[in-house]
């Protein structure tokens, strides 16, 4: 049996990368799936890749408006929201340490990063309680459990989504509302490539790597997990999907 059948997912910033792989495996296994992506045409490419029914709403983390609309309408397709994946983020080549990065960049990456995995929680749980309950999944990083330097931007923004899936576990267990993280270290991703290009802090953190470099499939498979009812004893925690970075 598939092992999301009759669950209905959210996943942000599915229109490439990650969020894409676990578009494609969720609906593989059974949910009827929303990406939801500030990218309209790549979301739609996504859905088309998905098939199982799978729609694209063009959808900004940071503003409450668009949210709200795209979990109504995702409701409305689906008659139900069972799972919200928080996926959309990422850091920028300006990231640097705290007395050099730009202000800018520190805003961006919160508002972005944090403030969004805020407010998917915010609009979606209600539902996800009306629906009998479910799973959240944030992606926190490897960069919220140990230290990397040159990247205090996104290191806030990412601790701050791993302080957060912590306490919102404790506010919504009796409600039957999962929550969790991921916690991922450089992910093979186009956008994390062009990253990683010239990046000496970054070249040795792949070089760190004990499995070898990580791809999109591989978070996607942690995020199944935690979508699925095998993970219904699990709330609270940051799992790190990084080929033994933080042990390294």
């Amino acid at each position: 049996m598939a092992r999301l059948a009759g669950k209905v997912a959210i996943i942000t910033g599915a229109g490439t990368g990650i969020g894409r792989a676990t578009a494609i495996l969720f609906a593989r296994e059974g949910a009827r799936v929303t990406i939801a992506d500030i990218d309209a045409a790549a979301g739609e490419e996504t859905a088309h890749l998905a098939g199982n029914g799978a729609i694209a709403l063009r959808t900004d983390v940071t503003d409450e408006a668009s949210v709200q609309e795209t979990v109504r309408t995702a409701v409305q397709q689906f008659g139900a929201l069972h799972v919200l994946h928080n996926n959309a983020g990422g850091s920028t080549p300006q990231d640097n340490t705290v007395v050099a990065a730009p202000l800018e960049e520190f805003w961006r990456v919160i508002r972005l990063d944090l403030f969004g995995t805020f407010l998917g929680c915010r609009v979606a749980i209600p539902e996800i309680i009306k629906s009998g309950g479910g799973s959240v999944i944030n992606m926190s990083s490897n960069v919220a459990l140990m230290g990397i330097a040159g990247r205090d931007c996104y290191t806030a923004a990412k601790g701050g989504v791993a302080a957060i899936t912590r306490s919102m576990a404790v506010e919504f267990a009796a409600q039957r509302v999962r929550v969790n993280a991921i916690a991922p270290s450089a992910t093979m991703t186009d956008r994390v490539r062009k990253l990683m290009a010239g990046n000496a802090a970054l070249d040795k953190l792949a070089n760190s790597h004990l499995l070898g470099l990580i791809e999109p499939p591989d978070i996607a498979n942690m995020a199944l997990f935690l979508a699925s009812d095998e993970s219904r004893m699990v709330t609270g925690q940051v799992y790190p999907v990084d080929s033994g970075v933080t042990i390294s």
